[in-house]
């Protein structure tokens, strides 16, 4: 649980006003400012934002994959059934994926992504964006784990084109 919580509100039931403010993008983007969040809403306060950088949807746009409909994943969990699920759906999504992943997962998650969504789809790992350091690295999923294999630094996002439509029927087939 996030330990702020019942002081937050302690100050907001005061009459203060209360600011979070990140070092790592966006407060509340998959980060424990969104059970801040939640908590201050559900106790009646309101909860204003001031837009400032997602690296999720930077690395969407600069990905150059289609940006009009996508999903956002967060971090997939790191094992397991759910993990498998979670693969199996980005393998089925038709709109553009977006997720994050630590920088020591990373060559591990493509490979996984290629098995399940086929080593040809289109990808783009997003690294230290905003930062002096900043990389866009673009490929198929499989090129993108043999990249990644020798270890990657920073902060990363995947942005994975969706799947194909599936093929009509052949009339043979009808």
């Amino acid at each position: 649980e996030f330990e702020a919580i019942p002081d937050v509100l302690d100050r907001l039931r005061e009459g203060q006003q209360v600011v979070l403010v990140s070092d790592a993008g966006m407060p509340g983007i998959s980060d424990p400012g969104e059970r801040l969040v939640a908590a201050v809403a559900e106790a009646g306060f309101d909860v204003t934002t001031v837009p400032g950088p997602v690296a999720a949807l930077a690395a969407l746009v600069s990905s150059g994959l289609p940006s009009g409909r996508f999903v956002f994943e967060g971090f997939l969990a790191r094992k397991g059934q759910e993990r498998a699920a979670q693969l199996s759906a980005i393998a089925a999504e038709r709109r553009t994926t977006v997720l994050y992943e630590s920088p020591n997962r990373l060559g591990a998650t493509l490979a996984e992504l290629a098995e399940t969504c086929g080593p040809d789809r289109r990808a783009v790992v997003a690294r230290e964006l905003t930062k002096l350091h900043e990389e866009l690295r673009r490929g198929t999923l499989m090129e993108l784990a043999d990249w990644a294999g020798g270890g990657v630094k920073g902060e990363i996002v995947l942005v994975i084109a969706g799947a194909d439509a599936p093929a009509a029927p052949e009339d043979d087939a009808l």
